[in-house]
């Protein structure tokens, strides 16, 4: 019989969430001390789940970082996402088997924190992931000139501050879901975020939905769940 969790001093690991949710527990950094990020992490690790940690300041993640490594050779810390990652060894995938394709797009340099931290999130669901920088409204021809890196992605994260209008355009082009991240990045009557997520909220492209401001982790979550089941559809239709 499989553990459904595993009971630790302050935490209770769930284990099978993998198989009622599409994808395995993640942890939460922020608030939590280092020392139980890492019996978390390494409570995965030994039964051999990819662990994944947002919210994970550069102090922290040193500390943690090489106790994973003599148990995951391969676990890194992405400073500027701030997310630490264990990644478990994978077999050789069949090259005539799909993956799913996630597109990120970011209104600005100043979004990359939250692009990345999508990003991240997004290659830890197993998807292939192309990130495009800085192709916000003001300059109109970058987005357009990028578009052909963007029309065979499954799903389509776009993250912006300032007004966020960049989804909207971006959701007249695309026949797929775009996750829209507003972010905090704007002058004092951006509201911290919440001028572009209202933006965003009263879209009027049809195919925009939204998620919390500065929460490139959901985004990339969601988009990882919508490539997975088309990439399982298109190898069953292989098979």
């Amino acid at each position: 019989m499989t553990e459904d969790f595993v009971e630790l001093e302050d935490a209770l690991v769930d284990l099978d969430r993998e198989n009622r949710c599409g994808f395995s527990e993640v942890i939460y950094g922020e608030g939590k001390t280092a020392d139980a990020i890492r019996r978390i992490a390494l409570a995965q690790i030994e039964r051999g789940i990819d662990a994944f940690a947002t919210r994970v300041d550069s102090e922290k993640a040193s500390a943690i970082l090489p106790d994973l490594q003599k148990r995951a050779p391969r676990a890194y810390y992405n400073q500027v996402a701030r997310t630490l990652r264990a990644p478990k060894p994978r077999a050789e995938s069949d090259p005539a088997l799909r993956r799913g394709k996630i597109a990120i797009l970011t209104a600005g340099t100043s979004d990359l924190p939250v692009a990345e931290e999508a990003r991240e999130t997004a290659l830890w669901t197993g998807a292939d992931v192309v990130l495009i920088q800085d192709v916000g409204v003001a300059g109109p021809k970058r987005l357009i000139a990028k578009l052909p890196l963007v029309k065979d992605a499954d799903a389509v994260v776009v993250v912006a501050g300032m007004e966020g209008a960049l989804p909207s355009v971006v959701g007249g082009y695309v026949a797929v879901p775009v996750i829209a991240v507003p972010t905090s990045v704007g002058y004092g009557a951006a509201f911290g975020g919440i001028a572009a997520m209202l933006g965003m909220m009263n879209s009027c492209a049809s195919n925009v939905v939204v998620v919390n401001i500065d929460a490139g982790f959901k985004a990339g979550y969601a988009a990882g769940l919508i490539a997975k089941r088309v990439a399982e559809a298109a190898n069953g239709r292989a098979r």
